[in-house]
């Protein structure tokens, strides 16, 4: 029987393992209450265990570290996020300071999270893209596997569905996303509906309407974006993420029209 080394072991094993993000991103919060409702710096006084909101979250972790200014990025951010641009030929424009949206195959199109590793779809200005930020959908999924037992409201034509995407007949999240991989946006397949705890990986605690980074997610509505995970106790509904304040809601029915955007990446 052979022998190998056990760095050779190591490294056949991990070659087998998908490559998977090892962090999450932090909250966007750098403020902390100061046990009279007002937001202020945080500090050991107003955070320490006996304070009145002890060790409230912008006391720690990377958004802290940025405040510090000691945080480590492949890219940039707003707090302790960490983006890279993406062009549309799939190349990597990394924190791409100034650089912004276009159409040229080296131009900017969507944008990388460097924690989760997920690659996200970012919305234009303009109306005759697929990506424009005003379009909305219905939700449908014809995947039983998938949909929870409800597959939601195709969009079958004029008068049927949203209505209001860039073509009237394919206002469903379903046509969306075959739409999106037909295109190959960012030099890529595999673009899907991201999960709720995926979407809300998205949400800046410390900013509202919208609430996203918006020099990585520009032309972002402040309102409600589909994930795909359905509401299990009743289908007839699906987890939504509100970007307004970046709380999530069950309560969305999937007969109702919002807005969506793809993601691609290994699922969690």
């Amino acid at each position: 029987m052979p022998r190998y080394s056990l760095s050779l072991l190591l490294a056949l094993l991990l070659a087998t393992v998908p490559a998977r993000a090892a962090t999450l991103p932090d909250s966007g919060q750098n403020l902390c209450d100061n046990g009279s409702n007002v937001l202020v710096a945080c500090t050991s006084a107003n955070t320490g265990d006996a304070a009145t909101y002890p060790r409230q979250d912008g006391r720690f972790g990377p958004d802290a570290k940025a405040t510090a200014g000691t945080v480590t990025k492949i890219g940039g951010g707003a707090a302790g996020f960490d983006y890279s641009k993406i062009a549309n030929n799939g190349s990597d424009l990394g924190a791409g300071v100034g650089l912004a949206l276009g159409t040229n195959p080296t131009d900017w199109a969507c944008t990388r999270d460097n924690n989760t590793g997920l690659t996200w779809e970012v919305k234009v200005t303009n109306a005759a893209n697929l990506q424009h930020m005003n379009w909305t959908y219905t939700w449908y999924n014809s995947d039983g596997s998938t949909n929870a037992g409800n597959t939601g409201t195709p969009d079958t034509g004029a008068g049927v569905g949203s209505d209001n995407c860039i073509d009237n007949a394919r206002c469903d999240t379903e046509k969306f996303i075959a739409d999106v991989n037909t295109v190959q946006l960012c030099g890529n397949t595999g673009w899907r509906l991201p999960t709720q705890r995926e979407l809300l990986t998205l949400v800046h605690a410390g900013a509202q309407s919208p609430s996203i980074d918006p020099t990585y997610f520009p032309n972002t509505i402040a309102s409600y974006f589909w994930s795909g995970s359905s509401y299990v106790p009743n289908p007839t509904n699906v987890w939504s993420v509100y970007f307004g304040n970046g709380s999530t809601n069950a309560g969305v029915l999937k007969t109702g029209s919002n807005y969506a955007r793809l993601v691609r990446g290994g699922q969690f």
